[in-house]
Order: structure tokens, then sequence, then C-alpha cells
């Protein structure tokens, strides 16, 4: 596997984000119920939880060469100081099943403990419509299943997000 790298993604790198959205337009029918929208890729660096300071959020790209292959939106002290949420995970569906997630994720959890020392959880959301892709690979990670549920809606989709925790240091 070449080496991956991963930084901060911004408004210069829009376009190959928006190119990682749209290549896996599954990902945003089962979230979302529609396919990408053409501003996918700004939302994702702009939006973020109502009460969420600009500088508590962070897309975090990880590269092969000048290649984007995955990202994860990470936010900051949510809800309870000391846990980050990661708000979205992708990886670019023609380098699935090479390694690239599972070495893109590890760098963005390095990336939490180098940079916000507070984080000692990560907690992510997995939504019923995408439990068959992504739950299993949430395990793998180590996140566990904390049994909390909340209903989950966007627009006409309507689903139920399962919370997942994993403590950092571990």
């Amino acid at each position: 596997m070449d080496e991956v790298l991963v930084r901060a993604v911004g408004v210069a790198d829009v376009g190959a984000l928006q190119e990682l959205i749209e290549a896996d337009p599954g990902y945003t029918e089962r979230i979302t119920g529609c396919p990408p929208g053409e501003a996918d890729a700004q939302s994702l660096l702009l939006m973020r939880p109502e009460g969420v300071e600009e500088d508590a959020k962070v897309v975090l790209g990880a590269f092969v060469g000048d290649r984007l292959v995955a990202v994860v939106d990470l936010i900051r002290g949510t809800r309870r100081s000391g846990r980050c949420l990661s708000g979205c995970f992708r990886l670019h569906s023609n380098q699935q099943g090479r390694g690239y997630g599972r070495t893109a994720y590890a760098l963005a959890e390095r990336f939490v403990e180098d940079t916000w020392p507070e984080i000692g959880t990560l907690r992510l959301a997995v939504v019923d419509t995408n439990a068959q892709v992504a739950a299993g690979f949430w395990e793998r990670q180590g996140f566990e299943a904390t049994g909390e549920v909340r209903p989950y809606v966007y627009d006409k989709l309507e689903s139920t997000a399962r919370l997942y925790e994993k403590q950092l240091g571990e």
C-alpha cells in the first residue's frame, strides 16, 4: 500500500472532495435518501451543529500522493467535553479493499490524540440505512455500540441512528 498522509481539507480541495462524494452515490442515498448534490463538498466543509464553534470542526483528507482517498469530519467537544464526534467518514469507492479506510481512520485518530489531548472518547452514529455497510467497519476499528439510539431524519428519509464509542489510549 502506498503511503497515506492526512491533512485538513479546505476550499482548494472542494473539487477532489466533490469527486470523492460523487464516486459513491450509494452512501449519500443511504444517508440522505437522495443522490449526491453539486454542493455536497462545500456543505461538508462548512456545516456544523448549532452552537459548535468554527475551530471545533476539522475535515481531514487522507491522500495518496495528490489523490484524495478518504475524508473524515471531526467535531471536538460536542455535548460533553472530552468527546469528539465523527460526523462523516467516506472512502473513495475505487479505493475500497486496499486498506486505505483502516489507515485513514487510524491517522485521524492519531490527529485527535495529538491535536486535542483533552479528548478521551470518540463517538459516532451509524444510521440503520447504512449499517450493513458501516457497522462492521467501525467495530473492527474498536468502536462499541453504546445501546443509545436516536431518531434520524433527513428530508424524507426516516431511520434510526445507533451510537458507538471508542476510548482513546486503550
